[in-house]
Formats: C-alpha cells, structure tokens, sequence
C-alpha cells in the first residue's frame, strides 16, 4: 500500500504535433488507475490535458537510453517519455506498473462476462468476455481433462510417460481446430451491420485465444524437455529418440555424428521428405563448399515488388494480425502471413546491396586516404536502393538456421574508375547488362571477380552473416547483422545489430560500419519503405570517419528519404565532404575543394549477380531451398505457398527443439564464432598473410 500513493512530477513527454519534447506536469492516480498531465502545475486545477487508463497498459522502459520510457495504453494510444535520470525514470516505471497491475488483476475479479450475443459463437462459449478473468480451477490440465490424481505429500511425482504426452498433444490439437473454426467464424462475419468482423470484442476474443494456444504450446515444450532430461541417463547408447508429434526432415543439414533417421511425413511437400540426423558437438564439422565461378550464370530473375497483388485482398487478415500486437512487441516469433513476402531470401538481399561492384573495387584504387574514405561512402549509399525490390514494402523470407546464398558479379576492369573524376559510370541499365553478357568471352585478365557468401548462423536470435571479396584487388568485406523487428503502430522498425569490416589489404586499411533501421510504413495501406537513424563508419589507421544521418519523414511536411553525412578527418577535425540528397533518388556530394557531384541512383548501372543453376545447388541454398513457396507466389497460389513455407519454418522448430533436449550445439558451415561477432572461415586477410609469410621465408 506504501508504493499505490499518487505521485506527480514534471516529465519530458514527445508529441508528433511539434515533432519533439516538452515539458508538461504528470500526476499519477491511483485511485483511478488514470495518469494525467497538465501544461504546468498551475493548471492542475484545470481540465487534463491528456488522460491514460493504466488498467491493461504495458510500462516499458526504452533501451533508448536511461532516461525515456513509454506508457502503450490497451486503448492503443502511447505517452513517450523521458525522466531527468536514470533514478527518476526508475521511480516513475515502479509506481505506474504497480498501479497497472492493480487495476488490471481488478478488473479480471470485478467485472462480469459480457451477456451473451445472439450469434453462431454464443454456443460455442465465446460470447464470455475475453478479458483477464482466471478462475484456479482454469489450468492447462482441467481444461484437456486429463486427469491426474494428487498424491500425499512427501511422495514423489511419477515420471510423466510418453503415452500420456501423446493424449496431450491429441487433445491440444483438437483445442487448435476448435480454435481456427473460432477465428474463421468471426472473420466470414460481415464488413459492416451489427456485429462485424473488426468487433473490439471479437478481435480481443480472437487474440486472447491466439495467446492462450501459444502458451498452452510452450508449456507442452517445457514436459517435452523435461521428460526427455529425466530419461537421459536411463538410456542405452544408440537408442534412437522418437518424436511425440509428426516431424518432417530435410536432406543430410543435420549430419554431424551417427545417422538416426526418422520417418518423413507422407502429407507433406515432396522438398521437404529427405533424410535427416543428430548432431554431434563440433566446431566447423559441416565442410564447407568452394563454388567454382565458372559454374554461376548470369541472374535472369527479376522479381520487382511493384504492386501489392494479394496484400490488397487480405486486409481482414493483415488487421487479424494486427489485434494480436501491442506496441514495442518484439516480432521475432511472430508467424507473418505469406502473402506479403518477397519472392528472395534475406540473405540474398544482403547480396543485392552489392550490386555496384564497380564501385565497390574503386574504393582501393584511391589514391590517398581521404580518397578512398569518400569512395566508400559514396558506395555505401549508393548500395541500399537497389537493395529494396520496388517501392512496395514486402518482407524477404526469415533465413533458417544453416541456409547459405552464394554469388559473384564480373566487372570489366575497363569500367572501374582509377580516379575520382570518374568513379561514377554514366552507362546506362540496358548498357550494363550488354556488357555484362559480353564478359563470358572474355579471358580471366580482362576482368575482376567478386565472390559473395552468407549463412544464417542462429535462429533465436536471427543473426546473418555474409562476406564478400576481391581476391585480384586484395579486398574484402565482413558482416554479421541481428535482425530485430518491432510493432510500431501502423509501422513496423526492424533495427539492424551488427557490424561489418572492410579490410583494404594493399593498404593496410580496416573501415567499421553499421547499418541503418528500416521502417515499414502504412502497412494497412501501401506499405512502404524508409531508412532512419544515425550510422558511423570509422578508419583508425588514418584517422578518417564519416557520420551518416537517414531521416524519417516528419509528421507534417518533410521530404522522403532524405540522408545527410559528412566525412572528416579526426585529427583536425576538418570536414573533407559532405552528402546531401535522397538514398533512392538522386545525391549530391560538395568536396572541400568546392566541386560538387551529382549521382542519380535511378540511371546508375546495375551489374546482375551470377547464380548456380538450381540443379548444381546444395539443398540449403537459398533459392533451392525456397523454390517452391517462390514458384507459388509467382503463379499467386497463397495457399500453396503457405504450405511450403510452413513445412520449412515446422521443420526448423521439430531440429531446434531436438537440438535442446540433446544438448547439442548447432555447428555453422562458413562463419566462426569471434567475440560478440561472426567472422567467415578463410577470410582474405588470412590467406594473404600466409602467401606473404611464405615468399618471406622462401628470400
């Protein structure tokens, strides 16, 4: 009761009308379960301002910094704000989620059920209300009826056996089934009259009943897990552990140690019914691959993303979706609809950053280092547009664990610039891709190779890693990236952790980078695309960094797609070039020699990448291992899609959870553990150093 007192205060609150902070009075009151705010403490006795219902809000303090912490109502409104330190933020966050807490759990005792509707759900139990309501006897157990005797106290718990898991599972899946008629009995509802599918109640009914399956699903994991580390030292060596649910498998990704096959799905797509085994703990035991160059063609493919095709006619399922979000919810483990995919991998996308390779091999061909610093700024903006596949904003497929993408790109060495005057190429699109077919004829001299790996190394977290290099130019550029998503409201912010490394070798240069967020606006609209936020890019051997800010569109007025930067020499602090413009339209770089230059990214050429032919791939790569959910998006079978998509992501979880109860540590293919990073297994840096080392002992 020490900590319900009312509490008030100044606080920082944002607010998009003046895109920025102000001060404004808050009083929380807990009697009400309301936090209020004033202009200032002299108009307390006036009208609030603003007024939230904490009963159902979610307090969170921001990983921002240490001062701001938002307040996301249930009503879906947000108050963003920021204490005067860390202390105060601290002391704020107690006392709102103690009286959140209070007022939600009164609510549950309090309020009763909502009277039954006269519709087809009412028979079904569905017309109680779906707020927090628990009676005890409400458990996992009372609710599939199983029944399970208390025993004395003092006598131990039999060990739960496989038979009974098995009725648990069958029982769970009858509960799933009732639980999709539910939803599609409320989204075949009408769009408009009485009672409508977009009901507030309904749509709290279909996520509380979403939410309630997922964690019903955790807890039949967590017997899973327990049943199997309770049998672990009772079982004989080889003994094969058998499945409680159907597994489907895929070709040899998991052997590692002894094969122990189990038996493929018979229902399930035909990719999708290979082989499978357990892994052994290792380091690298899954040998990696050389991709011999030669064997890659030209990339015909080109799937643009320009019209909205299926997200248009799915809006109901988009704003099914969206009812089961709450504001700063991590998206991680959030199945997304297969409709608004891209028809690429993720990994394949970091590919298409480097799509410039002309630019790319330029940056070791300046001559000083203030050069090559603006060089590899002026490439790595120039990288994102092409990147995006069309100005609709649809999602690539999450990469699963062990999925790698190979490519190269052939680039004349008549078209890469030696100096800054020309280190934009004024050719065309079509003309690049003339040029580039006219490079098979040509001998190994008259060309560089660009060579271009990535693998999905972790799951839980998403974390990719990809590397790209030059061997003619000794050069070569390193990368892991977390991918981590959030629900924004009528957006979604997917935030890029990680780092890359370009390593200059003929200078004994290494430039830091990051990567800018990505913002999915409009989703319930035409969803787009925008970059935000401020990225660094630093060389320590001579001094020299740069500091690029995207900007997101203001709420009144603005342009689109604006960046800014500037690059500097850190000694002197003197700024050596500065960037204007839009990232995917046109850049307008001013040296500290007074010139200025004009790139426009929409007539800026494009080299197409060269990829394997499916039938010479492994069946992990990418485009093999996606074939069919891209095959059916393109000929709009979502349905069919969904199917393959779902074998994939089934399998993915069924050799997750196999690997947990064994203990059994997932082994990469191409990139090695290093710190908090990743780092490809033969880097250039290394194969250099040895060939150097060598002609040293050989003098």
């Amino acid at each position: 009761s020490d900590h319900m007192e009312n509490i008030y205060g100044y606080l920082m609150k944002y607010t998009n009308l003046v895109t920025g902070w102000q001060y404004r009075f808050f009083v929380l009151n807990n009697d009400a379960g309301l936090l209020e705010y004033f202009v200032n403490e002299q108009s307390r006795h006036l009208k609030p301002r603003g007024t939230l219902q904490l009963a159902g809000a979610v307090i969170s303090p921001s990983d921002e910094d240490s001062h701001t912490f938002t307040v996301n109502a249930a009503s879906g409104e947000q108050y963003k704000l920021r204490a005067t330190d860390a202390k105060e933020r601290q002391h704020w966050v107690s006392r709102l989620q103690i009286c959140t807490q209070h007022h939600t759990e009164a609510i549950g005792k309090n309020n009763p059920p909502l009277k039954s509707r006269s519709f087809s759900l009412a028979s079904q139990g569905s017309a109680n209300s779906p707020g927090l309501q628990r009676r005890p006897s409400q458990n996992a157990v009372s609710f599939f009826n199983v029944g399970h005797h208390r025993l004395p106290s003092g006598k131990r718990v039999p060990i739960m056996q496989p038979d009974h898991l098995v009725d648990v599972r069958e029982m769970m899946s009858q509960a799933e089934g009732q639980q999709r008629d539910l939803i599609r009995s409320i989204e075949c509802l009408p769009a408009s009259g009485h009672l409508t599918s977009l009901d507030q109640d309904l749509l709290m009914l279909k996520a509380t009943s979403m939410a309630t399956m997922n964690c019903l699903n955790d807890c039949f994991h967590i017997l899973q897990l327990q049943h199997a580390s309770q049998q672990k030292g009772s079982l004989p060596a080889g003994t094969a552990i058998s499945w409680l649910e159907p597994k489907i498998s895929l070709a040899n990704h998991f052997k590692n140690g002894a094969a122990q096959n189990f038996p493929a799905e018979v229902n399930k797509p035909a990719s999708v019914r290979e082989e499978q085994s357990i892994a052994e703990p290792c380091q690298l035991t899954r040998e990696p691959e050389e991709i011999n160059p030669d064997e890659e063609l030209e990339d015909i493919c080109d799937d643009k993303e320009d019209d909205l095709g299926a997200v248009e006619e799915q809006r109901s399922v988009i704003l099914h979706l969206l009812s089961q979000l709450k504001l700063g919810m991590d998206l991680t483990r959030v199945v997304l609809p297969t409709f608004i995919l891209e028809k690429r991998s993720l990994l394949e996308m970091y590919a298409d950053f480097m799509s410039h390779p002309d630019l790319f091999i330029a940056i070791t061909n300046g001559t000083t280092p203030e050069e090559r610093m603006i060089r590899f700024v002026e490439y790595y903006l120039t990288s994102f547009h092409e990147g995006r596949k069309g100005a609709i904003a649809k999602k690539p497929y999450n990469p699963i664990i062990g999925e790698t993408f190979h490519c190269s790109w052939r680039m004349p060495k008549s078209d890469v610039a030696t100096d800054a005057s020309s280190n934009f190429s004024a050719r065309s699109s079509s003309e690049q891709v003339t040029l580039s077919k006219d490079t098979e004829g040509q001998t190994e001299l008259d060309y560089y190779t660009v060579k271009f790996v990535a693998e999905q190394v972790s799951h839980h977290p998403p974390v990719s890693g990809f590397y790209a290099e030059c061997v003619e130019r000794k050069m070569c550029v390193n990368a892991h990236v977390w991918t981590k998503s959030k629900f924004l409201g009528m957006s979604i912010g997917v935030t890029m952790i990680g780092e890359g490394l370009l390593s200059l070798l003929e200078h004994g240069e290494e430039y830091t980078f990051s990567l800018p967020c990505a913002y999915a606006r409009s989703i319930l609209t035409v969803p787009w695309v925008e970059l935000g936020g401020k990225v660094n890019i630093n060389c320590v051997k001579t001094g020299y960094s740069a500091s690029i800010n995207f900007h997101t569109k203001p709420f009144y007025g603005g342009k689109l797609h604006r960046v800014t930067g500037e690059v500097k020499q850190n000694m002197t602090n003197t700024v050596v070039c500065r960037v204007q413009g839009e990232w995917n339209s046109v850049l307008e770089f001013t040296y500290s020699n007074g010139e200025t230059k004009y790139v426009d990214l929409t007539k800026l050429s494009v080299t197409r990448k060269r990829v394997r032919p499916l039938e010479k791939q492994g069946p992990f790569e990418s485009r093999r291992l996606w074939q069919h959910v891209t095959e059916s998006l393109r000929d709009g079978d979502i349905d069919k899609a969904t199917e393959h998509k779902r074998a994939l992501e089934e399998q993915q979880r069924n050799e997750e959870r196999l690997r947990a109860e064994t203990e059994t540590p997932w082994c990469t293919k191409y990139f090695l553990k290093d710190g908090d990073g990743w780092v490809y297994h033969k880097p250039l840096w290394k194969t250099v150093s040895t060939v150097q080392t060598q002609q040293t002992d050989t003098n």
